[in-house]
């Protein structure tokens, strides 16, 4: 029989040895990333499911609050939760129970799951199905929470064989950049997160995308940097820092979470460098398998994501779908509210507060 509950910061080094072991384990589950999300409005909430007094199965629960003040209500969000056996249902089963049990003791309306599982997994999506789950449709490219489509590159071959299988242009570039001096070294100070912040603005602007507020780095550095789990690298050349990226490790799997580059010196493909110096380090670091996360699904090359793809390929990559987002639902009523009448209401909200702004700026 299993039993569940919340734990607290006295066991976070049980819980990530649990997490850091398990086939399952991903970082988005992992202690310090809840830390990290909880600057940005998200109260973690660590359930695990027990027998006999071992960790089973875990779900990192992300509360947040309704945006409406009245409403003393919130969602639940478990990033490629969760961390079990997809095929075991009865441990499962205990797990999500255990979850709604906690929901009536917050006011969640729904719990939102993506997890780090295949589409071909139909067994699992099956057994989501019976437990009430209901499958959000959320398009080819990039409109669900994670990425439905990553690519991922199997690093247990040498590093030769990965060179060797690569498309010929990558295995080109990344001995262009060496041949032109790109030298690739890793952050050691928060003076180096600042450079690589102001690269990220750059690319930002360029490519016309929203990034997060530097403070929110600051936490990925002091909760996942500091503690072994991350690592920035910088692409230096002729004294300047061309491209910066993070990675993020836990167990035998390393993941590419950010990536930035400057308008300067593009022809000396620091970008190529500074992946392989990565997929290096995961190596060095004992794992397996290296996540360069998401792409679109849309493989036309008619498809401005394409190039996102086509780079990642090139480094002998493979495509994998995952089984989508979905949603186990507490309160219809108010998830219909959530899904149908919040949007209109925050639209309205947003359009009201511009027109407040610009008749202070003409007052």
């Amino acid at each position: 029989m299993y039993t569940t509950r919340i734990i607290d910061e006295k066991e976070r080094k049980r819980y990530n040895q649990f997490i850091k072991n398990h086939p399952q384990g991903h970082f988005l589950q992992s202690w310090e990333w809840g830390e990290v999300k909880r600057i940005t409005g998200w109260e973690p909430l660590p359930l695990v499911a027990e027998k006999d007094g071992e960790i089973k199965a875990s779900l990192l629960l992300l509360k947040r609050a309704l945006p409406l003040p009245v409403v003393k209500k919130c969602i639940f969000y478990s990033p490629r939760g969760p961390v079990a056996d997809p095929h075991d249902e009865e441990l499962c089963r205990a797990l999500f129970q255990g979850a709604e049990r906690v929901a009536r003791d917050h006011g969640a309306i729904f719990l939102k799951i993506d997890p780090d599982v295949p589409i071909e997994d139909r067994e699992f999506e099956a057994m989501l199905k019976r437990m009430s789950f209901r499958k959000n449709e959320t398009g080819l490219d990039f409109e669900g929470v994670q990425p439905a489509f990553v690519m991922q590159l199997d690093i247990r071959p040498s590093e030769d064989t990965l060179l060797k299988d690569m498309h010929s242009k990558t295995r080109y570039n990344i001995r262009l950049a060496k041949r032109k001096g790109v030298v690739i070294r890793e952050a050691e100070s928060k003076k180096d997160l600042k450079i690589f912040y102001d690269i990220l603005e750059e690319t930002a602007q360029r490519d016309e995308f929203l990034i997060r507020d530097y403070s929110y780095f600051e936490k990925i550095w002091d909760e996942m940097v500091e503690n072994g789990m991350a690592k920035i690298f910088l692409a230096e050349y002729e004294g300047m820092v061309l491209a910066g990226t993070l990675a993020v490790i836990l167990g035998d799997k390393a993941w590419y979470l950010y990536g930035a580059s400057s308008n300067m010196h593009r022809n000396v493909m620091p970008n190529y460098l500074i992946q392989w110096a990565m997929i290096c380090w995961a190596k060095e670091q004992g794992c397996t398998l290296y996540d360069f996360r998401g792409v679109s699904g849309d493989l036309d090359e008619s498809n401005p994501l394409y190039g996102l793809y086509r780079f990642k390929k090139g480094f002998n990559s493979e495509l994998v779908q995952f089984i989508g987002d979905w949603d186990r639902v507490y309160s219809p009523f108010f998830y219909f509210l959530w899904k149908r009448a919040l949007p209109i209401y925050l639209k309205r909200n947003e359009r009201l507060l511009a027109k407040q702004q610009k008749q202070q700026e003409e007052a």
